[in-house]
């Protein structure tokens, strides 16, 4: 079961979304949309199946209107521990996805919320949901490894011949990090947290991977267009 989540920064158009991650949306995918998040669902063509947040951004004459469109509304107060994107995630963990993808989580005029939001894929508990941050010129997952049986963790990069893919430490150093279709291939090597070797890749093959033996690391992907 596939959760959207609507976060409040930029997202980009239906076109572009689908033009740079095909498949990013599965058919009957449910909707969780954080505060001022909603005001995407239009112009994407998604309907709004659960709303959370303090209203703040999106205001009281939106959240009405959802109300009365029969949208399940919870209202959250304004001096909670955490952000409406995670309050929206954990909505749609409890509503049992199985997979959870958020858009508009990066970009827009707070740079502090785009590093929360990032912070969200370090979550333990979200790590079976396969948690993946999306943009019209972005596609951020992590990976942590090693896996459940002490082996290392691998990640599918599959997608277009020329994108950029970029691996970031996430916290630590991180080892055994090992590529397969990437221009600049890595071969069970280390990359240490605050250095930028891992920057702007160059994805050779539709079919690339990255695998990992230890920590935790960032993967972000941008179209070659931009």
């Amino acid at each position: 079961m596939q959760v959207i989540v609507l976060a409040d920064g930029q997202v980009g158009s239906r076109a572009a979304l689908d033009a740079a991650w095909p498949g990013w949306l599965e058919p009957g995918a449910t909707v969780v949309a954080a505060d001022g998040g909603a005001r995407h669902a239009a112009p994407l063509g998604l309907p709004i199946d659960r709303w959370v947040g303090d209203g703040d951004s999106l205001g009281e004459a939106g959240i009405a209107e959802l109300e009365a469109d029969g949208v399940p509304v919870e209202r959250a107060r304004p001096d909670k521990d955490e952000s409406d994107t995670e309050l929206a995630v954990f909505a749609a963990e409890a509503m049992g996805a199985t997979r959870l993808t958020i858009l508009g989580a990066l970009g827009g005029p707070r740079v502090d919320h785009a590093l929360a939001n990032l912070g969200l894929l370090s979550m333990p508990r979200l790590e079976a949901l396969g948690v993946t941050l999306v943009a019209a010129d972005a596609r951020v997952r992590a990976l942590r490894g090693p896996g459940s049986d002490g082996a290392p963790v691998r990640l599918d990069l599959a997608g277009r011949v020329g994108d950029i893919v970029s691996l970031l430490p996430i916290g630590d150093d991180v080892e055994g990090v090992t590529t397969d279709g990437l221009l600049y291939p890595l071969r069970d090597e280390p990359l240490l947290a605050g250095r930028t070797r891992g920057l702007s890749n160059v994805r050779e093959r539709s079919d690339a991977t990255v695998e990992l033996r230890r920590g935790q690391l960032l993967v972000i992907e941008t179209p070659a267009t931009l």
